[in-house]
């Protein structure tokens, strides 16, 4: 007879238990050094960061990568339970909830030293010609000088192509977040004196985690993610994580 007291609290922890029991399904894309990764260590900074706060949080998770239009699409079909890392838009927050952000990125303009250039200096972009990766969108506040033709545009396959085309004087600048600048002029092998990058910025941006408006309990989800992030930072563990994909990404031992 002492036992039944117990059961009620027996079963409420089984149900709580069965509430995280499914694994939260993640998907998201390749080649988005240093934030996501097949090739990165631990998937990238983001993947890691994500898979870290969910544990933190109390779930499971599960992840999948896919080409980035698909996976986002199958997400919000319900084959997974969110996706990451995205910037925010209108379009996206029409269909998705989003978490706090995981990562602020924020946006320099590269130059030739000896031809500095800077954001706020629209004029002495006139007549210069922009490198912007095949695929990549221009930033807002160039889109007019574009349009126009004031600004020039060159689309080579990858950020190292556009510091080695600045190098060469082909092209004149690029426009990119200040870590995957610094790690394409890395990689280009060049001389880091003869690149520079902007005092002003670009642009800032934030990059988030998102759960489908569709999704039952995804306000919950988000919220127990929002939370385990908070934690995540107050303890340093953010910080130990972002600082070691940044030293690796920038080739610092």
């Amino acid at each position: 007879m002492r036992i039944r007291p117990l059961l009620p609290l027996a079963v409420g922890l089984l149900i709580g238990g069965l509430a995280h029991a499914a694994p939260v399904r993640l998907v998201t894309g390749d080649e988005y050094a240093p934030y996501t990764g097949r090739a990165l260590p631990e998937g990238g900074m983001l993947t890691e960061l994500v898979l870290r706060v969910l544990k933190e949080a109390g779930h499971q998770s599960s992840l999948t990568w896919l080409p980035w239009k698909r996976g986002y699409r199958a997400a919000l079909k319900g084959s997974f339970d969110a996706t990451y890392p995205y910037l925010p838009t209108d379009e996206r927050e029409a269909d998705y909830l989003f978490s706090a952000p995981l990562y602020e990125t924020s946006q320099r303009l590269f130059s030739r030293t000896g031809d500095a250039l800077e954001p706020d200096a629209p004029e002495r972009l006139s007549g210069k010609r922009m490198c912007l990766p095949l695929g990549w969108q221009p930033p807002p506040r160039f889109a007019a000088l574009l349009a126009d033709g004031r600004i020039g545009l060159h689309e080579p396959p990858d950020l190292t192509a556009c510091a080695r085309l600045i190098d060469l004087g082909r092209d004149d600048f690029f426009v990119a977040d200040s870590l995957l600048g610094e790690r394409a002029l890395r990689r280009s092998g060049i001389d880091a004196s003869r690149v520079i990058a902007s005092r002003g910025r670009v642009d800032s941006n934030t990059l988030h985690l998102l759960v489908p408006r569709n999704r039952a309990g995804g306000q919950q989800l988000i919220d127990e993610f929002n939370d385990a992030l908070r934690r995540l930072r107050d303890s340093g563990d953010y910080r130990r994580i972002v600082d070691a994909h940044r030293e690796h990404a920038l080739g610092i031992d």
